[in-house]
């Protein structure tokens, strides 16, 4: 009788644990999301829902298997494991898909002299996670060696333009945007989260006047690694600008 006891409560608990991993990550990201809590603390609710997870796998497999020897329901305890299961490679899936990046947070095409903000401010601890100015270069020479200044042959006025449209496309809040200094800057929001990025690019004629030289760089306002977010972005914007050269 008392078995009988313990594999409903253990049914019962890998049940709960399993639902209440997904329940616990959705409510700490929701709360980050419309900035009840800061951005961190609600993504915490994530790791938090991982552990519960975990533990809904282990107490799942002890009652699975006092089902299977002593009888009763197996449909608490299957829903349970699955919806762990569902949890955890969800979050191995976007681990896996970020790759073997450097755990940088502020990335740039030029690291000897990175576009400055004007009109928005860089975070206060930027080099938190590299600790200097030259472990972050090293970091990010070795992580991302293809991110590097581009030239297009468009005047800085039409680069700035250009620029202002792809990312009011992307949905970017546009902080600065002038054409004849060849400054803009944005900061766009990531994830359902929105965690925000800062977005700077700088635009200056070649030395002939045909063309413009264009540096970006993207900095996340929180956290040590952006798993590659910021390298990602820039990437893509500067492949946008060169296709609208086109």
């Amino acid at each position: 009788m008392a078995n009988g006891k313990w594999t409903k409560r253990l049914s019962k608990s890998a049940l709960i644990f399993g639902i209440g991993a997904p329940v616990v990550a959705l409510v700490g990201v929701t709360l980050a999301r419309y900035d009840i809590v800061g951005k961190l603390e609600g993504f915490s609710g994530i790791l938090a829902g991982a552990l519960i997870a975990i533990v809904g796998l282990v107490v799942g497999i002890v009652a699975l298997v006092l089902v299977m020897k002593k009888g009763g329901s197996k449909k608490g305890v299957l829903l349970g494991l699955f919806s762990a299961l569902v949890y955890i490679g969800f979050l191995g899936s976007r681990v896996a898909s970020s790759g073997d990046v450097p755990a940088l947070h502020d990335i740039t095409t030029d690291l000897t002299n990175p576009p400055e903000f004007a009109e928005l401010s860089l975070r206060a601890d930027n080099l938190a996670g590299v600790e200097t100015v030259d472990n972050w270069r090293k970091m990010h020479s070795e992580g991302y060696p293809d991110i590097k200044s581009i030239t297009i042959a468009k005047p800085v006025a039409a680069i700035i333009a250009d620029a202002e449209e792809l990312a009011k496309q992307r949905d970017w809040n546009v902080a600065a945007a002038n054409p004849d200094t060849g400054h803009f800057e944005a900061t766009a929001s990531v994830s359902y989260i929105r965690f925000q990025d800062d977005v700077v690019l700088r635009a200056v004629p070649t030395e002939d006047g045909k063309a413009s030289i264009v540096d970006m760089r993207s900095v996340s306002r929180v956290g040590v690694s952006d798993l590659g977010v910021n390298a990602r972005r820039v990437r893509s914007f500067l492949d946008a600008l060169v296709e609208k050269s086109r």
